[in-house]
């Protein structure tokens, strides 16, 4: 049975008390898991879009950098772009994004390089996927730690621990197979033949020499590079093909299971700041209850579980319903088990 450790929150705390909880969980489950830390274990965080207020700051991570590096083990923020045309769909502005939100304690990597385009390919036997798209900048760690903002999420119901791992840990192609399984397509009349495209476009998928500039669907690979890169968006993607193209949450189980494997990962998982949408939303919003407690493990399926079972019993009521079979998924492509014992720390 998985082991899920707790450490709950008062009706008042600030972040310094947040911090010293996740250093206090962390040090706990190194110390009764007897988990070797790895030389450099980097921080899968979310930096938050410009204008959303409840993403998770760095303050709240300080107890965790600071105990790294008391048992002298070097780390990083790592993140990857985003698929849509927020701040954060591209390497630079990416990382001006995580400075103003004060990300600056540690050296910041963006995973899948400057535009999404830098991944590699993991083989699975998944129920949507054979072929995972993940970036490349993942694969040298044998060990991360996983720190998800536990919340909601438009499509997928609620998002933590395994959605870091699916969306967070996917390149541009990756996220665009999940929520699509389409390639990009050129809008003509927009197209003004820059060449834009086709310097980012790793496998020469774009054929502007004619009248009707177009992308070879036979060698795209999906990455959406171009998309990104397009100064005049004329590249985009057919998003009504999302509703036909089988179950999102069974995608994010392929993409979560694909991510992690050969990694002997942590997952910390921060319940507060609950809200229905995701950090990704450039916008205010409310939590819809209070702050829970911190959560860490090393099975990311029983931690979204106990997160979960946790938050309705607080409320009284269940507050995330959508989006649960992707425990089943996950539990059956054995990443985990929704079986846990939880002991509060």
């Amino acid at each position: 049975m998985a082991r899920v450790y707790f450490h709950p929150f008062n009706a008042s705390h600030d972040a310094a008390e947040v911090s010293a909880a996740a250093g206090k969980l962390l040090k706990h489950l190194v110390e009764a898991e007897r988990i070797s830390l790895r030389q450099k274990v980097p921080l899968k965080v979310h930096f938050g879009e410009k204008g959303n207020q409840t993403f998770l700051g760095p303050e709240n991570y300080a107890g965790i950098i600071d105990f790294l590096q008391q048992k002298q083990v070097e780390s990083c923020y790592i993140e990857t772009n985003v698929l849509y045309g927020g701040r954060r769909n591209n390497r630079t502005n990416h990382l001006i994004t995580a400075r103003e939100h004060g990300f600056t304690q540690l050296p910041i990597e963006i995973a899948d390089g400057e535009v999404g385009q830098d991944y590699y390919i993991q083989e699975i036997a998944g129920r949507q996927f054979k072929k995972c798209y993940i970036a490349s900048g993942f694969k040298p760690y044998e060990q991360l730690i996983v720190l998800a903002h536990f919340k909601g999420h438009t499509l997928a119901g609620f998002g933590g621990a395994l959605k870091q791992l699916a969306m967070g840990f996917a390149s541009r192609g990756g996220k665009m197979a999940q929520h699509l399984s389409a390639k990009p397509f050129i809008i003509p009349f927009l197209c003004r033949k820059c060449g834009a495209c086709r310097q980012v476009c790793a496998v020469d998928a774009i054929n502007l020499q004619t009248w009707w500039p177009r992308i070879d669907r036979q060698k795209c690979v999906g990455c959406a590079a171009c998309t990104a890169t397009c100064p005049h968006h004329a590249i985009h993607t057919n998003y009504l093909r999302f509703l036909m193209l089988g179950s999102f949450t069974a995608k994010l189980a392929d993409y979560s299971f694909a991510a992690q494997i050969c990694k002997q990962n942590i997952y910390v998982n921060f319940a507060m700041n609950l809200t229905s949408g995701c950090d990704c939303e450039g916008r205010k919003m409310t939590p819809l209850l209070p702050d829970v407690g911190i959560f860490a493990s090393t099975d990311p399926v029983a931690i979204d579980r106990a997160c979960l079972d946790k938050i309705d019993e607080v409320a009284g009521k269940t507050v995330f319903g959508r989006g649960r079979e992707i425990l089943d998924y996950t539990e059956k492509l054995g990443m985990g088990s929704q079986q846990y014992q939880l002991e509060t720390v």
